[in-house]
């Protein structure tokens, strides 16, 4: 083990970002509601929206951070 690993042991951690959007779906409890209405869409189906484009900058800002990490990505 080098020095010029321990950066990329560090990167892992942004890998834990992405639990983020599961736990936000698989909790229906907490989004199980008609209010607060978004532009005539209940909050059910805006807030689920919502996470698909959340999801889509945490998976882009997780393979930013970690892109070295798994051998990928080119030079750093």
């Amino acid at each position: 083990m080098t020095d010029r690993d321990a950066p990329r042991r560090g990167n892992r951690h942004w890998l834990w970002l992405l639990v983020l959007p599961w736990i936000a779906m698989l909790w229906v409890p907490s989004y199980n509601a008609a209010e607060p209405a978004l532009f005539g869409f209940p909050f059910f189906y805006w807030y689920q929206l919502l996470w698909v484009l959340l999801s889509a900058v945490i998976t882009a800002l997780v393979y930013f951070k970690t892109r070295g990490v798994h051998g990928a990505g080119g030079p750093q």
